[in-house]
């Protein structure tokens, strides 16, 4: 059963997160609350691997998700649920996409889908944030090093493979969770 649970809700996130992988966070994060799969505090650690490894972050994320829940099998079924979505829409697209590319009624649709998953991204932010800084007992030294690697990065503009790999070490040597 958990099997066609997993393929049910990732196609439905495959579907519904238009704007890229970070657009699944609001999905993933509502499936805490209504699934009980996994906590804030594991989906936190979920991204922070997702975006650490090779490859699209939403793709990343439903494999991660579906082992989490499932082993092997749920993270296969989970990805491809996913991705199916993107490949019917594309190939529907394909089929009518120089009758449509100009239509003004599609255009202003792409339009205003932009902001929709701009906020989408804004909450997820937040919430991970709020995971990530202030989950548990209050430890100054999350902050102190968040605020630092910030500076950093809008001071030197570095390969964000840097940052991720400096933010791994100083969680590692703190012993933040």
């Amino acid at each position: 059963m958990i099997y066609v649970e997993l393929f049910i809700e990732f196609f439905k996130i495959g579907i519904f997160s238009v704007g890229g992988g970070l657009a699944t966070l609001p999905f993933l994060n509502k499936l805490v609350d209504t699934k009980g799969w996994y906590s804030v505090s594991e989906l936190t650690n979920m991204l922070a691997i997702s975006e650490s490894t090779p490859g699209p972050i939403g793709v990343n994320m439903a494999t991660y998700v579906g082992y989490h829940t499932g082993s092997i099998i749920g993270a296969i079924i989970a990805t491809f649920a996913l991705v199916l979505p993107s490949y019917i829409i594309i190939i529907i697209i394909s089929n009518f996409l120089s009758k449509f590319k100009n239509n003004i009624y599609v255009l202003d649709a792409f339009n205003l889908i932009r902001p929709v998953v701009t906020g989408l991204i804004g909450v997820s932010f937040i919430t991970i944030f709020n995971t990530a800084i202030f989950s548990g007992a209050f430890d100054i030294k999350k902050i102190v090093i968040f605020l630092a690697i910030l500076f950093i990065i809008l001071k030197y503009k570095k390969h964000p493979i840097f940052y991720i790999g400096l933010g791994a070490i100083l969680g590692f040597l703190f012993k933040l969770s």
